[in-house]
């Protein structure tokens, strides 16, 4: 297995590239601050107080409370209040709360997909099948990092005390569990993820390598094992609600105003996009896609549109292309949620009484500072998905053509192979110390080797087949919840 090939140095130069560049040049912050997307700023007291009909009020003593706090500034609700639009720029966004998380996951999921890609082009060109897929690494990471971030995120929310963020979070918690452990009992004939041979496939081998590491009498108790494996599955973390509230704003809250700002083929792609998780979903439901096109009932006999191997294929190109369209998707979802400031102060106008003017300010503020959290909960989810599935489709062995063989992951002889002793070089003294470098390097790429061949015989790509189709599955299912709840909460929550 060669390690320092080709692909390793790829991979150096794309991390090389991505520290260098971040400060110059980081598609994240291109993103939000090309100028495409605008911003609404806060009246000052001075234009509320115009808007009012009386002047500023100057302090004085008699205005000040017993602890020393001068009296706030109140207004009438319905005054005439329009907000003024700014573009969005660099040194607005280093204000917003978890922006250089945000700046880092996006610019590294950019530069994985970068590596992915060659890596691709790589293997179809080269027979490297003896060689680590550096691309495979690269997507696990992101996906590691994308479930961090949204571990940091659920705190976030969590440790917060208004909004009833604690309670949403620990309810949609335990809805997640509960859904998640109904779809693990679901037999493999309706929802095929391949879990109960990725199980069979991890413990089997598991056994093998214990044998062969001189546990001999080491076993796994399997019922335990599997318990406990599928209890970790249903414990992924879900998005939180405010995740729910950005997918339906173009659906619902901002509905009549899309219609007419966009055209006919822009709002299809809008409902497209938001529909994205259900289709999916809807891949991994065998009696509705695999065995309609691959055994699809007429009459008495059925027929065959596409073959199991061809529709493995199609399928990830399908959840990718859902993918990109969500991705395409991004600046007119997040342009919504910026417009709910001006929202705000409509629904404002509509109600009777007086407001502090530090509450108006503070409210527009808010939403503006919340920009890049809402924008996360929008990307993470999605980078889930692809990112999984094309982990999924390097190490479960699947292929992009459509007429490809693919072979069962499963490793025939689980033999650890043992690296051959370097043998020092009888060189002259000058050169014993360069002797000595190399032998330190060609032992720890054979440690490396023997450590990658003893992980690839236990983790069989028929393990990562179950794992990551079950995880992609999933994430799409969390984003369905969230929006059906997302729709119950616009449609029914806010108007009583």
């Amino acid at each position: 297995m060669a390690l320092m090939g080709i692909q390793l140095v790829v991979s150096l130069l794309a991390a090389c590239i991505m520290q260098r560049m971040a400060p110059h040049y980081s598609f994240a912050r291109w993103l939000l601050c090309n100028g495409s997307l605008y911003r609404f700023k806060h009246p000052s007291e001075g234009e509320l107080c115009a808007l009012a009909g009386k002047q500023m009020p100057k302090p004085t003593r008699k205005d000040r409370r017993q602890n020393g706090e001068s009296k706030p500034l109140t207004v009438p609700k319905d005054i005439d209040l329009h907000l003024e639009k700014a573009p969005i720029n660099a040194l607005d966004a280093l204000v917003l709360r978890f922006f250089l998380e945000y700046q880092w996951l996006v610019d590294f999921a950019v530069y994985t997909a970068g590596v992915f890609m060659f890596t691709e082009c790589y293997y179809s060109s080269v027979d490297a099948s003896t060689e680590v897929n550096i691309g495979a690494i690269w997507c696990v990471l992101t996906v590691l990092f994308s479930l961090k971030t949204l571990k940091t995120l659920m705190s976030h929310y969590f440790s917060s005390e208004e909004g009833g963020e604690r309670s949403v979070c620990l309810a949609f918690g335990f809805l997640s569990l509960l859904v998640a452990m109904l779809v693990l009992v679901v037999r493999e004939d309706y929802l095929e993820f391949g879990l109960e041979s990725a199980f069979s496939s991890l413990f089997d081998n598991l056994e093998v390598f214990a044998r062969q590491q001189g546990y001999a009498e080491w076993s796994i108790p399997w019922n335990i094992t599997k318990s406990v494996s599928r209890a970790g599955f249903s414990n992924l973390p879900t998005p939180p609600l405010r995740m729910a509230t950005s997918n339906v704003l173009h659906v619902l809250s901002n509905t009549s105003a899309l219609l007419h700002v966009y055209n006919v083929s822009c709002r299809i792609l809008l409902h497209m996009s938001f529909l994205s998780p259900v289709i999916v979903m809807i891949l991994w439901v065998k009696p509705i896609a695999r065995d309609f096109l691959a055994n699809a009932p007429l009459g008495k006999t059925t027929i065959t549109i596409v073959s199991s191997e061809t529709f493995d294929s199609v399928r990830l190109w399908i959840i990718v292309v859902l993918c990109l369209l969500r991705l395409a998707m991004t600046r007119y979802h997040m342009q919504a949620y910026l417009n709910l400031a001006q929202k705000w102060v409509e629904q404002m106008k509509k109600e009777a009484g007086r407001i502090a003017a530090i509450d108006i300010q503070r409210k527009v503020t808010r939403i503006f500072c919340y920009l890049t959290v809402i924008t996360l909960q929008y990307l993470v989810p999605v980078f889930l998905i692809l990112f999984s599935t094309l982990a999924l489709k390097s190490l479960g062995d699947f292929s992009w053509k459509a007429d490809a063989d693919q072979t069962p992951g499963v490793t025939p002889a689980l033999i650890i192979p043992i690296a051959a002793p370097v043998l020092p070089g009888g060189f002259d003294e000058d050169e014993e110390g360069m002797d000595d470098m190399e032998e330190d390097v060609q032992a720890t790429v054979a440690h490396l080797t023997e450590a990658f061949m003893a992980l690839r015989s236990v983790l069989t790509p028929l393990f990562f087949r179950g794992f990551f189709a079950f995880l992609t599955w999933w994430v799409a299912a969390c984003q369905v919840i969230s929006s059906l709840f997302g729709i119950y909460f616009h449609q029914y929550l806010m108007q009583n």
